[in-house]
């Protein structure tokens, strides 16, 4: 598998795992209606998702991730 589709499915899947408790929470915590529930999880998960990107070095291709809750970027190994 080439590792540019690696890092779109380490970014959708870690965007899938946040986004849908995120989803339950707001619909089930909050009084928001409507297209506010989806678009409210959306901005959350958009915002603490961590970010994977494929990036060709002189070793070959790595894929590095940056999240907020660790500093700096790391390589996904």
């Amino acid at each position: 598998m080439n590792k540019k589709v690696k890092a779109f499915l380490y970014n959708f899947l870690g965007f899938v795992v946040i986004y849908l408790p995120t989803l339950y929470l707001v619909d089930n915590v909050t009084h928001l209606q409507g297209i506010w529930i989806p678009m409210t999880g959306f901005m959350v998960a958009l915002l603490l998702a961590p970010k994977f990107q494929a990036l060709k070095t002189n070793e070959g291709e790595k894929i590095f991730v940056k999240w907020l809750f660790v500093k700096g970027v790391k390589e996904v190994k």
